[in-house]
């Protein structure tokens, strides 16, 4: 375009100067033609069946990864797999124990803090114990106080006994006179009858005879008298033993509220969920921590209820834990739940009206953990788990594969035990 318009350019100054030789585009040179087209079309042929050999060799290791890849999972599947009872619902649970106190008071010192490893026994909780000091002292001399009531009780029975020995003495001598009387009642008569005494001497005789008798009376009396004394004495006592069995409870009490202001780990386990401070005021039943007892893990894995043909107490469990994945922890099956999740939970579903939509209802199966030490301590409650049940290993069954059911049986599927 740029050699048009100088041809146009000089054309036009030719015209005008007259002796210029004007320039055309028939005159104009050549330009030269480049060669691209036919060097492209000429290379193009031959890249053409390196890439497709390219291509072909790069599907054929696609096909070959991918028969090799469908081939393991199969060989795994049939060998391993197909016995295999898979669930993710399950995580790890442990039978923690709420610290609460049993009796009201005032915080005075919390020697532990969130976290801690303790044993059991440990202090974890101390409440002011003034005043259950007061009344464990109250209780103990009450009881010092009923120690000598029984004592004097005691020394009153002894000496009523004393009383009752005299009485008898008394009634001896009062019989003795007595008789002596009444002898001397029978000689009077019979002297009185001969004409030998006076009327006057007889009735000397008579009325000592009434005399010696109303004595030996009176000794009967208090003789009586005396053992129903020491007989109203042991009732006394008897009811002064029962007042202090009582006593002893009432101290037994207060050593036990003296003690229950001292609140202990129950187990070993981790202390967690503190929530005392000193000075707090807490009352009966008011959750203060929590332990866990970290040693003693178990998994709470809820299979779904078409899953439960093939899982029984005794099987082998694989395990892997979400939080440490490189670690493989094994297990047994321990026990399984008598009914569903959904049976216990708060508001169990009624589907005896209106419409109904079936669901799947998942079985609570324990778990419990085989596993080293060192394992166990890294694990936490609450820990999500993929528990992989080994039907293989079912008691009874002599470590045989138990087959998976069939989709094309006709008949009743076998029934296998729920339980040991």
């Amino acid at each position: 375009m740029a050699r048009k318009a100088s041809a146009r350019k000089n054309g036009a100054t030719g015209k005008d100067s007259g002796d210029a030789t004007p320039v055309t585009e028939a005159s104009a040179p050549p330009l030269p033609q480049t060669d691209t087209a036919e060097s492209t079309q000429t290379s193009q042929p031959a890249k053409m069946p390196a890439k497709k050999r390219r291509g072909k060799f790069v599907l054929f290791l696609i096909l070959a990864a991918a028969l090799s890849a469908g081939g393991y999972f199969g060989r795994e599947y049939w060998l391993v797999g197909r016995f295999m009872v898979t669930t993710d619902d399950a995580y790890l649970k442990a039978d923690s124990a709420f610290v609460s106190p049993k009796v009201p008071g005032y915080v005075a010192r919390v020697p532990v803090v969130e976290n801690q490893m303790v044993k059991k026994g440990d202090p974890l909780v101390l409440i002011d114990d003034g005043d259950y000091r007061i009344a464990l002292e109250s209780a103990q001399a009450k009881i010092d106080s009923q120690k000598m009531t029984l004592a004097r009780i005691d020394a009153q029975i002894t000496a009523a006994r004393a009383q009752i020995a005299q009485a008898e003495a008394g009634l001896q001598s009062a019989q003795a006179t007595a008789d002596n009387a009444a002898r001397e009642r029978k000689r009077a008569d019979e002297l009185f009858a001969s004409g030998t005494i006076t009327s006057a001497r007889r009735d000397q005789a008579v009325t000592a005879d009434r005399r010696a008798r109303a004595a030996v009376a009176s000794a009967r009396a208090q003789l009586a008298a005396a053992k129903a004394n020491v007989a109203v004495l042991k009732a006394q006592r008897a009811e002064a033993a029962s007042r202090m069995r009582g006593l002893e409870l009432a101290r037994k009490k207060a050593a036990r509220d003296l003690g229950f202001t001292t609140l202990r780990a129950p187990f070993d386990g981790q202390v967690a969920n503190v929530t005392a401070h000193p000075g707090d005021l807490v009352g009966v039943g008011q959750k203060l921590a929590m332990v866990v007892p970290v040693g003693r893990l178990y998994i709470t894995a809820n299979f779904k209820e078409t899953q439960m043909q093939r899982v029984v107490p005794g099987e082998k469990v694989g395990i892997k834990v979400d939080a440490l994945p490189d670690i493989a922890f094994t297990g047994r099956v321990a026990s399984i739940a008598p009914g569903t999740g959904a049976l216990f939970s708060l508001l169990p579903s009624d589907n005896a009206t209106g419409n109904f939509t079936k669901i799947v209802q998942r079985v609570p199966v324990r778990i419990n953990l085989t596993a080293p030490r060192e394992a166990m301590s890294r694990l936490r409650a609450g820990l999500s788990v993929v528990v992989k049940v080994d039907s293989r290993t079912a008691p009874g069954s002599g470590n045989g594969a138990v087959p998976p059911p069939s989709s094309d049986q006709t008949g009743p599927e076998p029934r296998l035990s729920m339980g040991n």
